[in-house]
């Protein structure tokens, strides 16, 4: 029996969908692959390109409820499986959870989990038939036991809640939530080329209704494929979160950088907000990232967007192995972190991150601060910015740094956001008389240079 594929975060649907038990045996490898500690985007590249699609939109599902399915197997199987089979008892539980989001019934789920794991393990399929069909039978009591562990009752590793608490005693649930909901797909009008009224227009003609959020960007009804995006090709618009947009404006503003300003993108993969800094203005910028794959990535964006910038490999600590000698008027610095403001987006990083990572990306964060600072003509800016919502990596991170520089100072002309955070209600937003962005979880300070 085929099933469809569902109609997933991705806002792409499959033209022939696979059968549903070929993409739970690739959404199987990739929730292993996670387990392993590779990321979803390296196991999904690794998938046939027309399952994948539907393969994404199940291990997104899979991974936002990861937490509840360890917990209901560790009780209905206590011995834990051979790996892959267990990846794919904990892919068809968490489908199986009983929210409505999956739109499979559950003999046909099970069905087809059972046919997969006789693929696998032929002596499996009996085992495996016996446990799905004991969680249909007995959900309610599985439902309690799950809720007897962190994990279970949040879907993220218990020192990732205990880290929410302590730095938003207010928040934390709320945040929790967040991190399991579909996040939406926001645009970036390349104003060189036309207004966001003039895009939103083109929008509406190719039946794709949305609405102005910001400055120059455009929050969709319902997500689609970039190739269905009026201009994509042609550089009139890019894909980029509402939050992140706020980073080359801040950069830019209050005292007017002159025409041609020298300015560093530090860390610039994969080019975004190296894109919106030159669609703003008129820059003699260097797009920096010691990762040469990812740099090719801003190469291809500056393209597609008609747009010129510098490109070098080099980390950005290590100064002497790549500046010139030549100041920059303004740097920005959207530093390496835990990813810990983008989980809807990216919901396998709750599962790859450990506690640890914190102090490590910390560390490094602080490096880099100190090792761009002196590069910073007197009177220039650098815009420090990470997309993490734990304050080790925000603003326990700027005051540190601003400890160590006495002469270094926090904006307050524009004044720089701070946290921001991934909610409707955002507190930083509305202290000053926004709207809501709808925006990932970030984290802004513009620091100034007497």
């Amino acid at each position: 029996m085929n099933a469809p594929a569902p109609a997933r975060p991705s806002g792409v649907v499959a033209r022939t969908a696979p059968p549903l038990s070929q993409l739970l045996d690739h959404t199987a490898d990739a929730v292993a692959a996670v387990r392993a500690g590779r990321s979803l985007t390296e196991a999904l590249a690794q998938c046939p390109a027309e399952a994948r699609p539907g393969v994404q939109a199940l291990s997104f599902h899979v991974l936002r409820r990861l937490g509840q399915a360890q917990a209901a197997r560790a009780w209905l199987a206590p011995k834990a499986p051979p790996k892959a089979l267990d990846a794919l008892l904990l892919t068809a539980l968490a489908l199986l959870w009983p929210d409505g989001e999956v739109p499979y019934p559950d003999h046909t789920l099970v069905d087809h989990a059972v046919t997969v794991a006789r693929q696998r393990l032929p002596a499996s399929a009996g085992f495996v038939n016996a446990v799905l069909r004991r969680f249909v039978r007995e959900q309610a009591a599985v439902l309690e036991v799950a809720q007897r562990t962190v994990a279970g009752r949040t879907n993220h590793p218990e020192w990732w809640v205990q880290r929410l608490q302590a730095d938003w005693p207010s928040h934390w649930q709320s945040l929790l939530a967040a991190n399991d909901r579909r996040p939406p797909m926001t645009l970036r009008v390349n104003t060189r080329r036309g207004s966001v009224e003039a895009y939103l227009a083109r929008l509406g003609q190719a039946g794709l209704p949305g609405r102005a959020v910001g400055a120059h960007g455009v929050l969709l009804d319902a997500p689609c494929p970039v190739g269905r995006l009026p201009g994509f090709a042609d550089g009139d618009v890019s894909v980029q979160d509402a939050a992140a947009q706020l980073a080359a404006p801040l950069l830019l503003a209050g005292a007017s950088l002159p025409r041609g300003a020298r300015v560093l993108d530090a860390c610039a993969a994969p080019g975004g907000k190296t894109a919106h800094l030159l669609e703003l203005a008129d820059l003699d910028l260097l797009a920096l990232d010691q990762d040469a794959a990812r740099l090719s990535r801003v190469d291809d964006t500056l393209r597609r967007l008609r747009l010129q910038a510098a490109t070098q490999v080099g980390d950005a600590g290590q100064p002497e192995t790549w500046w010139d000698g030549r100041a920059f008027d303004a740097i920005l610095l959207d530093a390496p972190c835990t990813a810990s403001g983008i989980v809807r987006r990216h919901p396998d990083v709750r599962w790859l991150r450990r506690a640890s990572d914190v102090t490590a990306l910390a560390a490094l964060q602080s490096r880099l601060l100190d090792a761009l600072w002196p590069l910073l003509k007197p009177g220039g800016r650098m815009l420090y910015c990470t997309c993490s919502v734990f304050k080790a990596e925000g603003q326990a991170q700027v005051d540190a740094f601003l400890q160590r520089q006495s002469g270094a100072l926090l904006s307050d002309t524009p004044a720089s956001p701070g946290h921001l955070l991934p909610l409707p209600d955002n507190e930083a937003a509305a202290a000053r008389h926004e709207p809501a962005l709808d925006g990932d979880g970030f984290f802004y300070a513009l620091l100034h240079k007497p």
